[in-house]
């Protein structure tokens, strides 16, 4: 299954205590003498030991350039970066190895997407289809592009409580829509969207599209076949992987029509000075060194990812969601800002009379780390009328100590400003 699977229909069988000691960061002390409880996934999820091994060995044992020569390390960083690859379509369910770009993230592969895909097929008149809770890397891009092409960004609203309405969705499909692009799971709301039925919507409409897949692939089961979606973009860090490395996903002859993104070595066939024949994809779009331990420790994170069950996974942190919403719910003044059914484990919330800033800094000096301000979403924040929203988001290596910390900062806080 693609979508993100009711609680049901799930296992529960999860132990977030032995996983929590795969992540070294998350034993370290901090200067207040406290637990480490990090709430901060949306934004960046912490490293387990295979991760870190897997970047410092290729800089420790493989550490040259990749495709360009024959001697034993080149062999070794080839291998290392050409199998992440395979990794990569694998856990994405791609087709073929070719359908795997490499990208330093999803912000990166929406904006190879728009330059290469939709700017060259946009007219004056031509629309792009964006939901409101998008993050700014799946709405800046399509501004750009529509400012050049003359295209229209069209807008598909939100609910009250944050949810994409399939209905709504398919109303403001029409025959002048080129593209779609929306997330697969909001990072500010942690709404679900249902993403099988609106890639098929769109495609009846003779649009293509994109997915954000950034918040998804952590969290649960991706197979980009079984959802039909054109492209898929995510980015490792959200995947315990690195920071600047990320993958598109997309149909192999969308993206041998679409021209280079940028020119240089290793996307090229032939060059002269009187013309220059691209590469086969996907390395048509991958100029210059590459991030070549960036690729060596995305296959080590997909390696250890794929040795849970994602519904598991999303069962544990539904039972964390619960947990909190329930007993955040109880204290005064607190408000819960996007509740969506069938979110995911992100609850963003205000509280009367204290700035968002203000929880953070208060529950930081008590060692639980979470995110404040707009999220990279501020038409969200805009359409819920608040400057800013305090963010927690769950990681498999959460636990029910950390929702309990949690909640008795957030009634410290309650109590200070009562």
């Amino acid at each position: 299954m693609s979508q993100v699977q009711p609680l049901s229909a799930m296992k529960n069988g999860f132990d977030a205590e032995r996983v929590r000691r795969d992540f070294p960061i998350l034993e370290e002390a901090l200067p207040s003498g406290q637990r480490l409880v990090y709430l901060d996934n949306a934004a960046t999820t912490q490293k387990p030991a295979a991760v870190l091994d897997a970047s410092d060995a290729y800089y420790r044992h493989a550490n040259a350039n990749v495709h360009r020569a024959i001697h034993t390390l080149s062999q070794r960083a080839t291998a290392q970066y050409e199998g992440a690859r395979d990794k990569a379509a694998a856990f994405l369910g791609a087709a073929s190895r070719d359908e795997i770009v490499y990208t330093s993230g999803t912000t990166d592969g929406i904006n190879l997407v728009a330059q290469c895909f939709a700017r060259p097929r946009l007219s004056p008149g031509d629309e792009i289809l964006l939901t409101e809770l998008e993050h700014h890397s799946n709405i800046v891009p399509w501004q750009m592009i529509a400012e050049i092409t003359g295209a229209k960004v069209v807008v598909v609203p939100i609910g009250d409580d944050g949810s994409v309405s399939l209905a709504d969705f398919k109303a403001h499909l029409s025959s002048k829509t080129v593209i779609a692009a929306f997330a697969h799971i909001s990072n500010s709301l942690g709404t679900v969207l249902p993403v099988a039925d609106m890639i098929e919507a769109a495609h009846a409409a003779g649009a293509t599209t994109l997915i954000d897949g950034a918040q998804a692939v952590a969290h649960a089961k991706v197979d980009v076949q079984a959802l039909d979606a054109d492209f898929y973009v995510m980015s490792a860090h959200k995947l315990f992987g690195p920071t600047g490395f990320g993958v598109l996903y997309g149909k192999k002859t969308l993206l041998e029509d679409m021209p280079p993104y940028q020119g240089g070595g290793d996307m090229i066939e032939q060059v002269s000075f009187a013309g220059t024949t691209y590469n086969d994809v996907p390395y048509k779009f991958e100029a210059g060194t590459p991030n070549i331990a960036g690729a060596a420790a995305l296959g080590a994170a997909i390696d250890y990812v794929s040795q849970f069950d994602m519904g598991e996974v999303f069962a544990h942190e539904h039972e964390l969601l619960t947990r909190a919403t329930e007993a955040m719910q109880a204290i005064d003044g607190l408000r819960i800002v996007g509740t969506a059914p069938g979110k995911a484990g992100i609850i963003s919330f205000v509280m009367d009379g204290v700035h968002a800033h203000d929880i953070g800094t208060l529950l930081d000096e008590s060692g639980i780390a979470i995110r404040t301000g707009h999220h990279c979403a501020m038409p969200v924040m805009e359409r819920f009328q608040v400057a800013a929203t305090a963010r927690v988001s769950f990681g498999l290596y959460n636990t029910d100590a950390d929702v309990d910390a949690l909640i008795a900062g957030l009634e410290s806080i309650q109590r200070i400003f009562g």
